[in-house]
């Protein structure tokens, strides 16, 4: 969402004012084009010509030394910008924001600015504490600004607490969802996702499990909230990071995923269920670790629930899209598994295949869908796979609403 997308960003004179040139730096490598507007006290901690290196763009500080390139520039900056961020916001300039004061560059640019605002806080947690900074930050609240939470931890006071300014790729990170939340295509549409692989216990040291390191489901979350949609993800033990802005629920085995997704399945639109589930589990679970002997060991097994043919049973809205991992007969496979389970389309993979399968980066898949359409895809980032699944989601969601 951030590509070529116009951002003032406010600059007040905090001690974390140094962490926003790295924002700057994350937004100008993610396409936007960043304009920096700072506070006097702002250009004591960090020099302007840091920022214009980094913007590849005039830094504003001076409401009386013109500009050549704008004319009445706190007003033209507001007009230009799609968004202002203000970073580090002090309790000087959220009090001035929230009491209507206008008197230096930052301030009368705010004022002139119509387009959305976010505020990122950053001060002592006394300060942050304090009964006027928490009045005007509820009085931006209701003027409709935004307000990123402040981040907890080591203060530049010395002491341990709340008021620290998230780190960059946080910031960004918050930003990139605003936009999406504002402008993505998939905006409004609630999609839960399953990832990882499922554990079976066969004691409490050992398992049954696979070979499933999660990166697809993980990918398709994070780029369903990039795009705007709300997303669940429910997934098996991973050595992942959970996207930021997910509603993340951890599970182990086949049992509890089955559970955590009939949970919410009623209420979402379309379900992308990339976990490799465990297909069977011990028929006994051994109280005390099992202790090797010479003799072998034999292990009686049950089948699991099947997760994907239960949510094809009760299917009403959703879009329900499974994943067949095979390493023979993989279309055969593949489209009877969209038979048997009820699904609108299934993501098939050999996983044989060099470049595709478990804890790759990419993928090579075949599209089926009910009525026996193929697409077939090159071999491709899970990443690029995972949009191209959203797409699908997207204009089948979209068309049922109409």
């Amino acid at each position: 969402m951030l590509k070529d997308k116009k951002i003032v960003i406010g600059v007040a004179g905090g001690i974390a004012a140094y962490k926003v040139v790295t924002l700057v730096s994350r937004l100008v490598q993610a396409g936007a084009e960043v304009r920096v507007v700072m506070t006097e006290a702002a250009t004591k901690l960090v020099s302007p010509l840091l920022f214009k290196e980094i913007s590849g763009r005039p830094v504003a500080c001076d409401m009386w030394a013109g500009n050549d390139e704008f004319n009445v520039e706190h007003v033209a900056l507001g007009r230009w910008a799609d968004l202002m961020v203000v970073a580090p916001a002090t309790a000087n300039i959220i009090g001035k924001m929230a009491n209507g004061i206008a008197d230096d560059l930052l301030s009368t640019t705010l004022m002139a600015c119509d387009k959305p605002k976010i505020v990122c806080p950053a001060m002592n947690s006394n300060m942050l504490a304090n009964p006027a900074v928490v009045r005007n930050l509820e009085t931006l609240r209701q003027d409709g600004i935004v307000i990123m939470p402040s981040a907890s931890g080591h203060l530049a006071c010395g002491v341990d607490g709340s008021g620290r300014l998230p780190e960059p790729e946080e910031i960004k990170s918050f930003i990139d969802y605003f936009l999406a939340q504002r402008e993505g295509d998939l905006r409004g549409i609630r999609i839960l996702v399953t990832a990882g692989g499922t554990r079976e216990p066969i004691d409490p040291v050992r398992f049954i499990g696979n070979r499933s390191s999660g990166k697809m489901g993980y990918a398709i979350a994070r780029d369903a909230v990039r795009r705007g949609a709300d997303v669940i993800l429910v997934s098996g033990p991973t050595a992942l990071r959970h996207p930021d802005h997910v509603r993340f629920i951890q599970v182990e085995s086949t049992e509890e995923m089955m559970d955590a997704c009939l949970k919410v399945y009623p209420d979402v639109d379309a379900v992308v269920k990339a976990a490799a589930v465990a297909d069977y589990r011990p028929h006994e679970r051994a109280a005390q670790k099992i202790k090797k002997n010479d003799e072998n060991l034999i292990l009686a097994l049950d089948k699991t629930q099947d997760i994907l043919k239960r949510l094809g049973q009760e299917k009403r809205q959703q879009f329900l899209v499974g994943f067949a991992a095979e390493t023979q007969n993989l279309m055969r496979n593949a489209a009877e598994k969209v038979r048997k389970k009820n699904l609108d389309m299934i993501v098939a993979n050999d996983v044989t295949q060099a470049g595709a399968g478990f804890s790759t980066d990419t993928n090579i898949v075949k599209f089926l869908f009910p009525d026996g359409t193929v697409r077939e895809l090159g071999i491709m980032p899970k990443e690029e796979v995972g949009n191209l699944i959203l797409d699908i989601v997207r204009d089948h969601v979209g068309k049922n609403r109409k």
